[in-house]
């Protein structure tokens, strides 16, 4: 399934708070990806929290980038407290 982002907040503790084209929310981890390749930069709270919608998904000012598909399938759905 591909769906578009259409938001996306950066929170504590490196979890995004996506929301997708059907206006779906959905939380993502990025922790397990900080140890890998650019995202290592994203260690950096203040870089972290650039992050922005871009086209269809999601990237960051050090141009580190994830697709919409792997977010959507990697993600959990966001229950409003």
């Amino acid at each position: 399934m591909y769906l578009a982002i259409k938001n996306v907040k950066p929170l504590k503790n490196y979890f995004l708070l996506l929301t997708f084209e059907n206006n779906e929310k959905r939380i993502f981890d990025m922790s397990p990806l900080l140890d890998k390749g650019v995202f290592r930069q994203l260690q950096d709270v203040d870089l972290f929290n650039t992050v922005k919608v871009n086209f269809d998904t999601i990237s960051w000012d050090n141009e580190a980038d994830l697709c919409p598909e792997l977010l959507y399938e990697q993600s959990q759905p966001y229950m409003n407290p």
